[in-house]
C-alpha cells in the first residue's frame, strides 16, 4: 500500500479503484490528531481502512509523534488493536 502525506491537504491519501481514500489530520506539539476518513461512497473495505490505519500508525512512530484519535472509528481501531496504544499521549485511554 503506497501512502502519500499531502502536508498541503493535511491527509494521508492512498488510492483504490474506487478513488481516493484519506485521513486527516492536524498537528499540534508533538501530536497529531485524527480528525476524519475519507472514503468514496462505493467503497465497503474495512479490512483495507484497517491496514491503512496500520500503516499511519507506523509512520507515527518513525516520526515519534503521539496520535490523538478523534474520529470514534479511529478510537474503535485503538481499542481492537492494542498494540498501538504507546502512541496514545499520556491521559488518554481508550
Amino acid at each position: 500500500m503506497e501512502i502519500k502525506d499531502n502536508t498541503f491537504a493535511r491527509q494521508f491519501e492512498t488510492i483504490v479503484d474506487e478513488g481516493l481514500i484519506s485521513v486527516e489530520y492536524s498537528f499540534q506539539e508533538k501530536k497529531i490528531f485524527l480528525t476524519k476518513i475519507n472514503v468514496p461512497d462505493t467503497f465497503l473495505d474495512e479490512e483495507f481502512i484497517n491496514e491503512l490505519l496500520k500503516n499511519i500508525m507506523n509512520i507515527a512512530y518513525e516520526r515519534k509523534l503521539k496520535v490523538v484519535p478523534i474520529l470514534p472509528k479511529i478510537a474503535l481501531f485503538f481499542r481492537k488493536n492494542t498494540i498501538y496504544r504507546d502512541l496514545l499521549p499520556p491521559g488518554i485511554k481508550i
